[in-house]
């Protein structure tokens, strides 16, 4: 049976499209050819986007592979009458008379595994991003599988995490040290923001482990979110900072009582080289029996 066959569960009986429709039928009469692939090639040989299909890994003939079984069939449905007589066959992209939900489902069918299982609860789900918006399955290698082109990928349309990652301070995405998939789940996770751990500070520590703790004297902003103080994707400010400091650590620490002025009056010692940080070192945690104030 063919992975393609799923499509009926989202096919509904009231759809009036014709190719729709018309598709649907040839579904329920399982019209498979039994040429397979050969009977595709015969019209679509000379066209190298089709015949790509072959130098990539769906298109190899191995246990795990659609070619080894219904061949061409497998993803775009059974042929019918399609040759000389222009019946619809399962189509992928903007043009497909397919949603983006039926689509996928065809993908889907295969890719079920661990790494896939919170698909239809993800965003790029929710927001009818279909599956060969970000992959290609025509070609030798995927290039959203390639860790120097999976960036690219992503920023065609993450533009906003494509102007941080620009910023004077980021994280090594544009030399290609990490990709988004270092911290998120394209396909979904059952985290905030598609992330591959638990949490923020957990997918932030795989690197940071010096930052894990526990510590005698614990930040509570440090411990409860490292977004509180840091964008993962870029800052103007050094470290990735939301802002500098000492602005950032006015916005929870008041200046009250505290020595605000050098005693020349002339400059603060808050804001001279790297503010707060040039006494409080250890900001992120301390265990010296003294550290209650993260300076040692």
């Amino acid at each position: 049976m063919s992975v393609v066959l799923v499509l009926l569960l989202g096919v509904s009986s009231g759809v009036s499209a014709d190719p729709l429709e018309t598709l649907m039928n040839k579904f329920e009469e399982g019209k498979y050819s039994k040429k397979g692939a050969d009977g595709c090639i015969m019209c679509h040989k000379k066209s190298e986007t089709v015949m790509a299909i072959f130098d990539g890994v769906h298109g190899q003939l191995n246990s795990k592979s659609p070619m080894s079984g219904l061949q061409c069939e497998a993803c775009h449905g059974p042929k019918g009458k399609h040759r000389g007589k222009n019946e619809p066959m399962v189509t992928f992209g903007e043009q497909s008379p397919l949603t983006s939900e039926m689509q996928n489902s065809v993908c889907t069918a295969c890719h079920n595994d661990t790494t896939h299982m919170a698909w239809n609860t993800s965003l790029h789900a929710e927001q009818d991003v279909s599956c060969v918006g970000c992959h290609d399955v025509h070609v030798a290698k995927d290039p959203v599988l390639v860790k120097d082109l999976e960036v690219a990928v992503c920023s065609e349309c993450h533009i906003s995490a494509k102007a941080d990652m620009n910023k004077r301070s980021s994280h090594p995405l544009k030399w290609g040290e990490m990709t988004c998939s270092s911290c998120h789940n394209p396909h979904g996770s059952m985290n905030e923001s598609a992330l591959n751990e638990i949490d923020v500070n957990q997918t932030c520590f795989e690197c940071h482990a010096e930052k894990r703790g526990p510590f005698l004297w614990e930040h509570a902003p440090v411990m409860e979110n490292c977004a509180n103080c840091h964008n993962a994707h870029g800052s103007v400010n050094d470290a990735l900072l939301n802002s500098r400091v000492p602005m950032l650590c006015k916005q929870c620490h008041a200046d009250d009582g505290h020595a605000g002025t050098a005693p020349s009056g002339n400059s603060s010692i808050q804001t001279g080289g790297q503010g707060c940080l040039n006494c409080h070192g250890k900001i992120h945690g301390s265990n010296h029996p003294s550290g209650k104030a993260f300076q040692f």
